[in-house]
């Protein structure tokens, strides 16, 4: 009995023009994304609304980012990566192009929101997934350079939209970003899915006979939301999502209220991008190392990046917080390198896709709860190392669940000895 099975990843050649692709298309989505800020005091000022109620259209967009997750998930696995991140560059574009007419704040909150949101989506996830598909041995280090593309293209940005806005005006300056995302659908062409060969299919002791592909298949990926490594393993991004969305928000509020001169702080957030791109490249080539297992390197950066937002409220002149936010921008970048591709360690390539879906729907709870939380903090106290405190030791907690799902993995890998899992990360049967 025959079954169409993905090739083996070819780590080479070809690979490096997806690479290059993803590197691209994190930058025309999270890093774009990263610099809705600039448009902010724009929209706040031409609707006259309150700061609460412009933001929304920036929390939109997150939302349908991560909640969009496992519905690009599903659609990649039912046509393929190319189809739907062209899909999502059409998408992300027409949100652009049509916000830019301003018709009243709900018009932006659907298009900068929902289909900019769910654009984004649609593209950044079957990235990462095509990276993941087409590497084995160069994988960290492959994911590493893709995603520093967000880091790239965030400096790059900034001054960028600024001078459109400058130079356009906030509306015609999505109408041109707009225009700008619909190369996402370019990239999206180059991603050229692997083709799949016929492979006779071998039985695990326990699997039934007589059941369809398409059968073991629902009831592999239906076991996924049962396996206690990737629960554990949500519980560690909702945890840790808490703890990363703090710093860039209240980072130019402590510097200023140190008294740091206002325009400094911009050249803290230009050093923060800087050192985490530094941190992708560097944790993506130790990671390629093999010294430690991906589970094991995640769960230091991530506690000493907790220690580091515990330790930046000591700071009390400028030197001392750049110090301690380019600290924090390496280590983050660490964690972007190696928490993605640790799901593959968890459940294993041929889940992937439905993991990443997963895992990103549930990390927009920690994302939404974070903020607020530590922004109530500091109402209560008035005093912005709270937020810091807070971010750190749920980041410390995080690392936790981290250690936890590697001794599970392990035990697994032990006692598993008839379904064992290829160096590639698929499911040997």
């Amino acid at each position: 009995m025959m079954k169409s099975k993905r090739a083996h990843p070819p780590d080479g050649g070809y690979s490096w023009v997806v690479v290059m692709s993803a590197f691209f298309i994190m930058g025309l989505t999270a890093a774009v994304l990263k610099n809705f800020g600039l448009f902010f005091q724009e929209i706040q000022n031409h609707f006259g609304v309150l700061t609460s109620t412009t933001s929304w259209v920036a929390s939109t967009c997150i939302a349908m980012f991560h909640v969009g997750g496992p519905v690009a998930s599903a659609l990649t696995l039912k046509f393929s990566q190319r189809a739907v991140i062209m899909s999502g560059g059409l998408l992300a574009a027409a949100g652009m192009i049509l916000a830019s007419l301003a018709l009243n704040l709900p018009w932006l909150y659907l298009t900068m929101g929902i289909l900019q949101g769910t654009g984004i989506s649609f593209s950044w996830i079957p990235a990462n997934s095509m990276v993941n598909h087409y590497f084995v041995r160069w994988r960290p280090i492959a994911y590493a350079i893709a995603s520093s593309g967000e880091c790239v293209f965030s400096v790059a940005f900034s001054p960028f939209f600024q001078w459109l806005i400058d130079s356009y005006g906030w509306r015609d300056a999505l109408f041109l970003i707009g225009g700008l995302q619909l190369n996402l659908c370019i990239c999206g062409a180059l991603m050229r899915p692997l083709e799949s060969k016929k492979t006779p299919i071998m039985e695990c002791k326990d699997t039934p006979t007589g059941e369809s592909t398409s059968q073991r298949n629902k009831i592999f990926y239906c076991s996924l939301l049962r396996m206690p490594e990737l629960f554990l393993y949500i519980v560690f991004a909702i945890f840790a999502a808490v703890g990363f969305f703090v710093l860039p928000l209240f980072l130019v509020p402590f510097a200023n209220s140190l008294g740091i001169d206002k325009y400094w702080p911009a050249s803290i957030l230009s050093v923060l991008a800087l050192t985490d791109l530094a941190g992708r490249l560097f944790c993506g080539w130790l990671a390629n190392m093999r010294m430690l297992r991906n589970l094991q390197l995640l769960a230091m950066v991530t506690v000493m990046l907790g220690v580091t937002l515990l330790l930046l409220p000591l700071s009390q002149d400028y030197w001392g917080v750049l110090i301690f936010s380019g600290l924090y921008g390496f280590l983050f970048g660490c964690v972007v390198a190696i928490h993605v591709i640790s799901i593959v360690d968890i459940v294993t390539l041929d889940g992937f896709d439905i993991g990443l879906g997963l895992f990103m729907l549930f990390r927009s709870v920690g994302g939404f709860v974070g903020p607020p939380a530590a922004g109530w903090l500091v109402d209560q106290t008035s005093n912005f190392s709270n937020a810091f405190y807070f971010s750190g030791l749920c980041l410390i907690a995080s690392s936790v669940f981290v250690v936890l799902v590697d001794r599970l993995v392990q035990k697994r890998t032990v006692a598993l000895p008839d379904c064992k899992v290829s160096e590639d990360g698929e499911r040997m049967l």
